[in-house]
C-alpha cells in the first residue's frame, strides 16, 4: 500500500511539472492610425499601419480583424437572429399587436442606407504586399502573403471606410440622451 501510494504521488507531481511547463505568451500589437470624421454623416475614413508580433509557438497563416459595425444591416447575421430567437433584445426588436396578432419589428432590418453600420476595407498589405482578404459578415479574413513565423514580426497597412449606425444596442448615433456619437 505504501508503494502504491508512493507512485501515486510521484505521478501526480510528475504530471503538474509537465502541465506547468507550457509558456505563457501574448500577441503584440502597435497599432498606427488617421481617421478623417465627418460628424455631419457619421461617416469615416482612413489608414492603418499594424505591426504585429507572432510570440506564439505557431505560423501563423491567417489573421482576423472585426468588422463590428457590419452586424447594423439589413439581412446581416444579427438582425435574423434578432428576428428568430423568442426572447430578443428589446433594443432589437419591437413587439406590437396589429388586429390582436403579436408582430415584431426588427429596427435592424428597418434601417436606412443612412442609418446602417458598415466597415469596408481595402488596398490590404503585408509588409508591401497585397494579401487576399474575404469579409464574412462582422468577421475579415486575411490569407497572408507570407507566413508569420514564431517569435517574428510583420507589418500591415490598409485602408479603411466606415459608418456609425443609429444606435440600437451599446453604441452607434444619436443616442436616446441625446450623444451624437457613443
Amino acid at each position: 500500500m505504501r508503494k502504491i501510494l508512493l507512485l501515486a504521488f510521484f505521478l501526480t507531481n510528475a504530471y503538474s511539472v509537465v502541465a506547468q511547463s507550457a509558456p505563457y505568451w501574448q500577441q503584440e500589437v502597435d497599432y498606427k492610425m488617421e481617421v478623417f470624421m465627418d460628424v455631419k454623416h457619421f461617416q469615416y475614413k482612413g489608414t492603418q499601419e499594424l505591426v504585429y508580433t507572432n510570440n506564439s509557438l505557431d505560423t501563423l497563416k491567417k489573421v482576423y480583424y472585426h468588422l463590428y459595425n457590419n452586424a447594423f444591416q439589413p439581412g446581416s447575421e444579427m438582425a435574423i437572429r434578432a428576428e428568430n430567437i423568442k426572447d430578443a433584445d428589446a433594443r432589437m426588436v419591437k413587439k406590437t399587436k396589429v388586429d390582436g396578432v403579436e408582430v415584431k419589428e426588427n429596427r435592424i432590418e428597418n434601417l436606412k442606407p443612412n442609418e446602417i453600420g458598415y466597415l469596408k476595407i481595402s488596398n490590404f498589405k503585408q509588409d508591401g504586399v497585397a494579401a487576399r482578404t474575404k469579409t464574412i459578415g462582422t468577421i475579415l479574413e486575411v490569407v497572408l502573403a507570407k507566413p508569420i513565423l514564431p517569435n517574428s514580426k510583420t507589418t500591415f497597412t490598409l485602408n479603411f471606410d466606415g459608418q456609425v449606425p443609429v444606435q440600437i444596442r451599446r453604441s452607434g448615433r444619436n443616442n436616446a440622451e441625446g450623444v451624437a456619437l457613443s
